[in-house]
Formats: structure tokens, C-alpha cells, sequence
């Protein structure tokens, strides 16, 4: 009895275990049957993938599936009528109501309208680099006095600057003196030409003849009003001929050098009227004239320099003075939308617009002018189209996620440069 009880115990587990086996074998194949079915239903269903791609890197578009060679996941199907490719570059991308409206999305439309055509730049005053004036020895010499001047100092037209003894003329000058005592006119003619090839100007000869004497200490004087910028000499010093011994800037005229932007730049010409307004005198309003429009453009600011001179009557406009200036210009029409609705990216500019039935679709755009907290919108955009003008960023970073691509500007392709990259042959697995 015993012993029967065990033979059937023994086929009882037996039994279990070839159950045990049948049910993994059923799993197992059931996963590979629904793993190699999944293309055939997909096909059968009308839903063929347009590509494969990583959550990631949405931009980057396979023609199978795998692993993504950039993240250590597998792809994603992407299908017609899904957001993002070839459905979204006609609907958009689609956002619940209540989301933007928790996001506090705000929009604008696209209007035509009138922009401001004065032009507000910074600038800064310089001295006028046209007007300076090198002061040199005309010979070697001496320094005997510098009568107190200092880099800074303020000197009228004619002012004294410097007393320098030069011996090589008190020789020359005695000579000269000497051969008009002859009376002969040709040798006082030949004597004279030699003082002037000597360097020694007309008013010095003159002055020799009046007072019968030889002068070998010169006074240098400034040849106009000005700032010393330079003063290279101090008393005791030996000068070599040809020295630079002061540099003078006039201050008659000065420069307003004002920081253009450069999108803006080809709206000037030279010599249209400029107002400023300084710091230093803010109830007061300058005029001038733009000289000239540099050739540079700073790398920095993306600003050009425009040279405006202004008269410095009284000399009250002092380098290094801030101020602001207005171009004057003509009020002209133009489609305008708020400012902060376009997205800047340094390679782009885009708005993102809204579509019927709660879908949005960013848009390149080609912007102009700016005024007023508007921008003048040169092509890209139509009037009457809604722009988110906040929140944008948002869902612009929503739409990159999803494959949106963006309207181009013309309408019909973008361009080259921002063009989708083609799709890439992988192998999965690689």
C-alpha cells in the first residue's frame, strides 16, 4: 500500500513539471509571435512608420529600428499622425487648452502699422583727430624753461611752451649781421636763404634785423588753442632736431563717436543732421553732422561707429562727456509684432504662431527695425497671423522635442543653411 502511494505521488509531480515546462514554452513563444507580428499589424493597421528616431536627438532620423547610438536606448517610432513630421509641417503641434493657460500664454497679432523713424544710439565725446598740431625742433638745443605746462593744460593760439637755446644759430645770425654791414645785396640775399634752410622762420629773421643782435634762445609757442596732450620736454633737457616736444588737440570742434547697431546702419547716410543730449547738460539739446560711418564692426556689441562733429562753443563739451543721439528719419509703414514674441537664437529668428484648434507651428522670420517695444517683421509673417507673444519659449523647446519643424520664410522650402538633415542609413545595433 505504502509503495503504491509513492508511485502515484511520483507521477503527480512529474506531471506538474511537464505542465510547469509547456506553460514557459507557451510564454516564450508567445512573446516571440508577438514580437515578430508587431510590423505586420502596424502594416495591416495603415500605420507605417516615416522614420525611427531618439527622444533625445530628435533631429537625427534612421530608416530602422535599433538602439540609439547616442543614449543606451531603443528608437522610436514616429508615424503620420503624430506630431512632427509630415503631419506636423502642416498642423502643428498640438497643446492641451488648459496647459497654456496655466503657462499664462499670451498673444499678439500681426499688424501693420507705423514705426518711429528717429534712431537712438549711446556715444561718447573724443577730440576732434583732425585738428592737432605736433609741435618739433627745428634744430639741436637746449630746454631753458617749460613754463609750468603740464599734459591737460588748456593754452590759447600763440601761448609759450617752451624756451630752447639753440648755439648753431647764434653763430649763423652773427654771420648774417655781418653781411648786411657790407651792403651787398646778393651776399645778404644768400645769407639770409641759409638762416631760413637753418629752420628759423621769418618773424625770428625779422626780429634779428630790428634789434642788430644775434638770438639763440627761441621761444616755442602753440600754433593753435588747444589741450596739450603730450609734453615730452622738461628744463634741462637736450633736444635732437626734429623732436617731438608737445602734441596740441584743438578744441574748437569734437568728436560724438556713437555706437550704431549694425542692423540699423544702413538706415544713416553721411552728413544727415544729429541731435544729442549729454550727461553733463540734460536740459540742453546739441546739434552736429555724421562725418562718417567706419568701415568695422565691433565683434562684441555688433555696433558700428558713427562720427558725428559738433561745435565746441566755450569749450563746455569735454572728451569722455556721455550722451545719447537721435537720428532723424521718416516714419514709414511696416508689419509689426511685439518684441519679446521673437525668439532669437544668433542663427535665427522665429515666432511661434497660433493655429486653429489648440496647435502651434514656430515660423522663420526675417525681423528689421526696432522701436517702441515693436519690430518691424520684413518677410516670414502676414498680417493678421497670432504670435505667442508669452511663454513661447516653452513651447518652442516642445516642438523641438517633437520634430516640428519650422515654416520657412518663403513659404515653400528653408533655407540651405537651416534645412532638416537627411535621414541616416544605420544598421541597428551600430
Amino acid at each position: 500500500m505504502s509503495g503504491f502511494s509513492y508511485n502515484r505521488l511520483g507521477v503527480a509531480l512529474g506531471a506538474l513539471v511537464l505542465v510547469g515546462i509547456g506553460v514557459g514554452t507557451g510564454v516564450v513563444i508567445g512573446q516571440r509571435s508577438d514580437g515578430a507580428g508587431a510590423p505586420a499589424a502596424d502594416g495591416a493597421g495603415g500605420r507605417k512608420p516615416l522614420y525611427y528616431y531618439d527622444p533625445m536627438y530628435p533631429d537625427r532620423k534612421f530608416d530602422k529600428p535599433g538602439p540609439s547610438p547616442f543614449m543606451d536606448m531603443p528608437l522610436v517610432a514616429k508615424y503620420a499622425d503624430e506630431g512632427g513630421g509630415a503631419g506636423a509641417a502642416s498642423g502643428g503641434l498640438r497643446i492641451d487648452p488648459a496647459l497654456t493657460q496655466n503657462l499664462g500664454v499670451r498673444y499678439a497679432t500681426a499688424r501693420m502699422g507705423t514705426l518711429g523713424g528717429d534712431l537712438n544710439a549711446t556715444a561718447v565725446i573724443d577730440y576732434n583727430q583732425r585738428d592737432v598740431a605736433i609741435v618739433q625742433s627745428r634744430a639741436d638745443g637746449f630746454v631753458q624753461r617749460v613754463y609750468d605746462r603740464a599734459p591737460g593744460d588748456v593754452v590759447a593760439a600763440g601761448a609759450p611752451l617752451v624756451d630752447l637755446l639753440v648755439p648753431s644759430w647764434g653763430g649763423a645770425q652773427t654771420e648774417y649781421l655781418a653781411v648786411r654791414r657790407t651792403g651787398d645785396a646778393r651776399l645778404i640775399q644768400a645769407a639770409r636763404q641759409r638762416l631760413v634752410l637753418m629752420g628759423m622762420s621769418d618773424s625770428l629773421i625779422a626780429s634779428v634785423e630790428r634789434s642788430g643782435r644775434p638770438h639763440s634762445t627761441i621761444t616755442i609757442t602753440s600754433p593753435i588753442a588747444g589741450a596739450i596732450r603730450t609734453l615730452a620736454v622738461r628744463s634741462g633737457m637736450s633736444v635732437p632736431q626734429g623732436a617731438a616736444l608737445a602734441e596740441i588737440s584743438g578744441l574748437s570742434t569734437v568728436w560724438l563717436n556713437a555706437a550704431i547697431p549694425e542692423a540699423l546702419a544702413g538706415q544713416l547716410r553721411v552728413g544727415q543732421s544729429v541731435e544729442a543730449t549729454l550727461s553733463a547738460f540734460p536740459s540742453e539739446r546739441f546739434t552736429g553732422r555724421l562725418t562718417a560711418l567706419l568701415p568695422e564692426v565691433s565683434g562684441d556689441s555688433r555696433t558700428l561707429t558713427g562720427r558725428i562733429e559738433m561745435a565746441n562753443r566755450g569749450g563746455r563739451l569735454r572728451p569722455g562727456m556721455f550722451g545719447r543721439i537721435v537720428f532723424g528719419g521718416a516714419t514709414t509703414p511696416a508689419l509689426l509684432v511685439p518684441s519679446e514674441a521673437v525668439i532669437r537664437t544668433g542663427q535665427r529668428d522665429i515666432v511661434m504662431l497660433a493655429l486653429p484648434e489648440g496647435r502651434y507651428q514656430p515660423a522663420l522670420v526675417r525681423v528689421g527695425r526696432e522701436s517702441g517695444g515693436q519690430t518691424e517683421i520684413l518677410a516670414g509673417l502676414g498680417a493678421g497671423e497670432r504670435v505667442i507673444a508669452s511663454g513661447q519659449f516653452l513651447i518652442d523647446s516642445e516642438a523641438s522635442l517633437s520634430g516640428v519643424e519650422a515654416r520657412p520664410i518663403d513659404g515653400a522650402a528653408p533655407p540651405a543653411a537651416l534645412a532638416p538633415k537627411p535621414t541616416a542609413k544605420m544598421e541597428p545595433g551600430r
